[in-house]
């Protein structure tokens, strides 16, 4: 069986850590720099021959920065004839961007980017609560989309909360937070219908639905801010 070796970049190091003490095992020694004019500069500080290979690393703001690093180390993996290298990307950036909205001159990033770790080498990704799940398919490698929901769901049943909400930011987050409420005892749920009128401006009405709705006794509010 080959050996298993954690690898992180400077996106989420505490993470790492963490991952590997809970592993028992250390973080390999990888040197991820930058050289004078900004470009990445990687250096793998062991062998890594055969090895299954695991790279911990958002690709959160700095967005490109982190992006960088970690296909930047992938290929020094490869070069270093690692056997299997599997891309943890707890943050999925460049996710926003799935579909080409109707007469819309726009990239689809997020199968850019799914292209891009395809080339230069990782075999597998594993990632939590993509922004859409259809972003699996835009990859030409198996892909784990791992769900924080259960993690999030004991956290709350141990607060004791008092007639708690569940509230979707979004339509596309509603799957997702019905079957929260229904985890919490059927507890009440929002939704929030969000409109952009220009990148990174939300506007949107909040629907309020108590949980008489079930009796057929329905109660709906509505909240709308700028």
């Amino acid at each position: 069986m080959p050996d298993m070796k954690l690898f992180a970049g400077n996106a989420t190091p505490e993470l790492a850590q963490r991952i590997a003490n809970r592993l028992y095992t250390s973080l390999g020694d990888a040197a991820v720099g930058r050289f004078s004019d900004g470009e990445v500069s990687v250096q793998i500080n062991e062998n890594v021959r055969g090895g299954d290979i695991f790279i911990i690393q958002s690709t959160c703001a700095p967005t490109n920065d982190n992006l960088m690093e970690l296909v930047v180390m992938v290929d020094a993996l490869r070069r270093a004839s690692a056997g299997r290298i599997t891309a943890v990307i707890p943050y999925f950036g460049y996710a926003r961007q799935d579909r080409r909205v109707r007469s819309a001159r726009v990239p689809i990033t997020a199968k850019v980017v799914a292209d891009f770790l395809s080339s230069v080498g990782v075999d597998r990704v594993l990632t939590v609560d993509l922004h859409a799940e259809q972003i699996q398919g835009f990859f030409d490698v198996p892909v784990d989309n791992v769900f924080g929901s259960p993690i999030l769901l004991e956290d709350m049943l141990q607060l004791n909360l008092d007639n708690p909400i569940v509230v979707s930011p979004d339509i596309g987050g509603v799957v997702r937070a019905r079957a929260i409420a229904k985890l919490l005892n059927d507890t009440d749920m929002a939704i929030i219908d969000k409109r952009r009128p220009r990148a990174n401006i939300s506007m949107g009405d909040l629907s309020y639905s108590a949980r008489e709705r079930f009796s057929g006794d329905a109660h709906h509010r509505r909240r709308r801010w700028p």
